[in-house]
């Protein structure tokens, strides 16, 4: 039976245990470059003997920012920075990601300690800010404009090209963005997606953008390397996107061989009714993997070792993701090991306080 410091394997790519950095906005950039704080902050997690660590959700294309502080990869130049990252996640063990992603209608929006709501051009914000239909989030975010099917097109060539770039950059990893009402995200949910064309209205055209864009990465992808996708489970509102949907979703990316769902929820709408409560998302991993096969990552509110542990023992998951206890203890992973009696490597330079039993990590 598996554990949480079993490897797993996803395609070609064995993980070292089944401990994964969610990917985490930073909004700590300019122009999309990252900078020396993404390098220590991913870093300090593969030194604190993470297996999978996913880069922030980064944008495809300018537009497709959440905030002006957002990470990018639309340009060459934002390449070198990731090629340092990744050689140093890799150095350490762990296994180097990244999440593409467009923030459709939630985009040109302040930076969350700036506070909520859309961003004036005088204020770094940008003019046009593009969803499925023109219905905005909230009063206080901007007005969308709907894509019309040019627009749908460059978005699945901005996909394409910054897999491509994502390739050069040393990533093993891609994980599509297609939940927390996203672009991706916004086309699945008729909450979001008003269209009566061929990307709205039944559920097969309404997976339409994401299954063009999984298709095109594909095309640029080594197919050794896994893909994984980051869905809404559910959107926690009436007539919205469901758990029955992300079913039939599910085994569709299987089929086409997407390695892994990252199962989250909510997002779509601000008035949606979320029971938040530690583990409270897993049920969704659980019932997806049961009833299509895939793999599934479990993530929210996971913060204890043998919660952590149970969800992998008891086949409700195949990864944990965690996110805020990562912010909290960067050694999280090398803790649990300890805590679950589990033997784990630590950095050389580190050893002379690991627990008894810690063996270095190999170089």
């Amino acid at each position: 039976m598996p554990h949480l410091f079993t490897p797993l394997q996803l395609g070609d790519l064995t993980l070292p245990n089944r401990i994964a950095v969610s990917p985490m906005c930073q909004y700590s950039c300019t122009d999309g470059f990252a900078t020396d704080w993404h390098l220590v902050h991913l870093g300090s997690r593969a030194v604190g003997g993470a297996g999978l660590i996913i880069m922030e959700a980064t944008a495809v294309s300018p537009e497709a920012r959440i905030s002006p502080g957002d990470h990018g990869i639309w340009r060459d130049g934002h390449v070198p920075k990731l090629r340092q990252i990744t050689d140093f996640i890799r150095s350490q063990g762990a296994r180097p990601a990244i999440q593409l992603a467009h923030a459709g209608r939630k985009s040109s929006t302040m930076r969350p300690w700036d506070g909520d709501g859309g961003l004036s051009l005088s204020d770094g914000g940008w003019a046009n800010v593009f969803a499925p239909s023109a219905v905005p989030f909230s009063e206080t975010y901007p007005q969308p404009i709907a894509l019309d099917a040019g627009g749908i097109r460059k978005v699945v060539d901005d996909f394409a090209a910054a897999t491509r770039r994502a390739l050069q950059a040393g990533f093993e990893v891609i994980e599509l963005h297609s939940a927390h009402g996203y672009l991706l995200h916004e086309f699945l949910s008729p909450l979001s997606n008003q269209r009566t064309d061929d990307y709205g209205g039944s559920f097969q055209n309404r997976i339409r953008a994401l299954l063009e864009v999984l298709t095109a990465v594909q095309l640029e992808w080594p197919e050794e390397r896994p893909i994984l996708v980051r869905i809404s489970a559910t959107d926690w509102a009436e007539g919205g996107w469901d758990a029955d949907q992300s079913v039939a979703l599910a085994q569709i990316l299987k089929d086409r061989g997407v390695a892994l769902i990252d199962c989250s929820t909510g997002g779509l709408v601000p008035y949606a009714k979320i029971p938040a409560g530690p583990g409270f998302q897993v049920p969704f991993a659980e019932r997806i993997r049961k009833e299509t096969g895939v793999p599934t990552g479990a993530v929210g509110f996971i913060t204890e070792p043998a919660q952590a542990d149970a969800i992998i023992q008891n086949e409700q998951a195949d990864i944990v993701l965690l996110a805020r206890q990562m912010l909290r203890d960067p050694y999280w992973p090398v803790h649990a090991a300890a805590t679950l009696g589990h033997e784990v490597s630590w950095p050389v330079q580190y050893l002379r306080a690991a627990p008894h039993g810690s063996t270095a990590r190999s170089k």
